[in-house]
């Protein structure tokens, strides 16, 4: 089973930026609204990746390590292409699309390593969860549940970074990381968690234990 970690956070909190950690082997970087990445040398993403493509790559598992830029996009945009359908009908099919693909990262290897890039949603004064389309994630599933990591994207003296617990939804295994905030680097994001579960590194150049098998 893959390791699942949302990255929860409004557009331009920082979300996309902190790709810039990842190194280039064993990476696979999906860009659901086809925008370009907001940082120099880039890594390759592919662009106006949808369900299928992505559902497809996590499959087949070639890669160590996905990313899922602004993944909420998945399910508005096809939320506006169903916007002339009628009934509830429509809300089952997308919240179904949602969840399949969550299935899908969730049965990786066990030396993966999934990113969903997420904006929140607010209520009611609380604090930030998930977005989604219509009831059915929220209230029968609970999509955050289903994440090993949940980071919440702030700002703190000027500069981006991610809350690892203590904050709304946020939450992480007990000493993977070594204080509540951490900088905003998908880098050393993966090589805390891949320390912690003593699963191989990413790079060809990194060093590390490698599971057992």
């Amino acid at each position: 089973m893959g390791v699942l970690t949302m990255v929860l956070g409004p557009s331009g909190s920082g979300k996309s930026t902190s790709i810039r950690g990842l190194p280039a082997d064993g990476v696979e970087v999906f860009g659901v609204t086809g925008k370009r990445l907001p940082f120099k040398g880039a890594p390759p993403i592919r662009a106006r990746a949808g369900y299928r493509e992505i559902y497809d790559a996590l499959r087949e598992n070639r890669s160590r390590c996905y990313v899922i830029d602004d993944s909420t996009y998945l399910m508005q945009f096809d939320n506006f292409r169903r916007a002339a359908e009628r009934g509830y009908e429509k809300y089952v099919a997308m919240a179904v699309s949602f969840e399949t693909l969550l299935e899908a990262a969730m049965a990786t290897g066990e030396d993966t390593t999934v990113y969903f890039l997420h904006h929140p949603q607010f209520a009611d004064g609380a604090g930030g969860r998930p977005q989604t389309v219509g009831r059915m994630l929220d209230e029968k599933l609970c999509v955050e549940g289903l994440f090993d990591i949940v980071l919440e994207c702030a700002s703190e003296e000027g500069r981006h970074v991610f809350r690892t617990n203590g904050s709304g939804v946020a939450k992480s295994p007990l000493g993977m990381f070594p204080e509540r905030e951490v900088p905003n680097d998908l880098g050393l994001v993966d090589r805390a968690i891949r320390g912690f579960w003593d699963m191989a590194p990413l790079g060809g150049k990194e060093q590390g234990r490698r599971r057992a098998t």
